[in-house]
């Protein structure tokens, strides 16, 4: 009988979903025989308390950020913040007990710190162990993160690996594999073949205006700054779920200078970033390492307080990408950046380095070597 295995994400963002869905193609892969279930956990489905949850972040984001940006601080200290995610795994366990119980997982992997923390709060008390995985979706560690009972951890880089050591996590739990994009992003594109595939001009340059799956950043306000560069470009925005984006950057083809092709939520983000030559985003960690593995160079704008301040900072470090702060003119770097070459290399080939494109290879083999050692299954827990 073939393994069960378990997913739970979070449709907060599409970039825990995609991670997800990355793993589950190296599941299904080196499992052919496996059972494979993808949950998130934070649908009216699994429970109305975490959709409620979710409708409230989201909610905060868009209207009231700082607000965010002081809950993440908040609760980022072993203190405060051990004391909230406490809270938050008892109030979360019910909804991990239940999906035990449906779907009896041998291995279950979390990518978002929610349903990770009850998985470890639990997995101490029942009563036949399951393999537990985190993997981790940004490029630094919150509070949120430290799960004590979990099996195995998958990170972005080294230094996040100090950093969960010094918060008391085992060292021999930890791997440093990358975060995992999905096999499309895991080889570079031919940028002419890519703009022929998309009707792009080859002697223009291209830039790719993102938000991540909610089309946030301010894609708009971008837009408008970059009609004072006079040499014609071709921007491509996609707008992802956000309508009203979508809406302002239709109205900005029509009489713009510069060639604007717009997209709504699109499963040809690879293509994209192999035609484009500056990817300029918001600096959500799913995009940014899609855009290392295909060598892509990058300028950060707009991060969500928090985390995406943190993976601002990582890849600005790693010479891949420039961090746009506030009262910074996008328009005046965006041009320097096109128009030297040797900058452009330099960027593209320090992704190269900073990328990781086995991640998802390593993260199942690792998987595989631990349910070796072990004879992990399913059994009803304690309540």
């Amino acid at each position: 009988m073939g393994k069960k295995f378990l997913i739970i994400t979070a449709s907060v963002g599409s970039g825990h979903e995609k991670a997800a869905g990355a793993i589950a193609e190296g599941v299904r892969k080196s499992f052919p025989h496996a059972r494979l279930d993808i949950v998130d956990f934070m649908s009216w489905h699994t429970s109305a308390v975490n959709a409620l949850m979710k409708g409230c972040y989201l909610k905060m984001l868009a209207m009231v950020p700082n607000l965010y940006e002081f809950m993440y601080q908040f609760t980022a200290g072993k203190r405060k913040g051990g004391f909230i995610q406490l809270l938050m795994a008892y109030a979360m366990s019910i909804s991990i007990k239940n999906l035990l119980r449906r779907y009896e997982p041998d291995v279950i992997i979390c990518t978002h710190p929610f349903p990770a923390e009850a998985v470890s709060h639990l997995s101490e008390r029942w009563r036949r162990r399951f393999l537990s995985a985190a993997v981790i979706t940004d490029y630094s560690v919150h509070q949120m993160w430290i799960c004590p009972h979990m099996d195995l951890y998958f990170v972005g880089c080294d230094f996040m690996e100090k950093q969960l050591i010094a918060d008391g996590i085992n060292q021999s739990t930890i791997h440093v594999t990358g975060i995992p994009v999905g096999q499309c992003f895991q080889h570079e594109l031919d940028k002419v073949q890519c703009r022929q595939k998309l009707n792009l001009a080859l002697d223009e340059p291209v830039v790719l205006m993102m938000g991540g799956g909610l089309g946030l950043g301010r894609i708009g306000l971008a837009l408008e700054q970059l009609e004072t560069i006079g040499e014609s470009l071709q921007l491509v925005v996609v707008a992802g779920r956000n309508k009203e984006l979508l809406r302002r950057a239709e109205a900005a083809r029509q009489h713009s200078h510069h060639k604007i092709t717009v997209y709504g939520y699109t499963g040809k983000i690879n293509q994209l970033m192999g035609a484009a030559d500056v990817l300029l985003t918001k600096p959500g960690a799913l995009t940014l390492t899609e855009a290392i593995s295909l060598g892509l160079p990058m300028l950060l704008h707009e991060p969500i307080p928090g985390p995406e301040t943190d993976n601002a900072r990582y890849m600005s470090g790693c010479g891949v990408a420039i961090w746009l702060h506030a009262g910074d003119n996008v328009a005046y770097i965006l041009r320097q950046l096109l128009g030297d070459r040797e900058k452009l290399a330099a960027m593209g080939e320090a992704a190269r380095i900073a990328r990781k494109p086995e991640a998802v290879k390593e993260i199942v083999e690792v998987i595989k070597e631990n349910m070796d050692l072990s004879n992990y299954g399913y059994w009803s827990g304690s309540d």
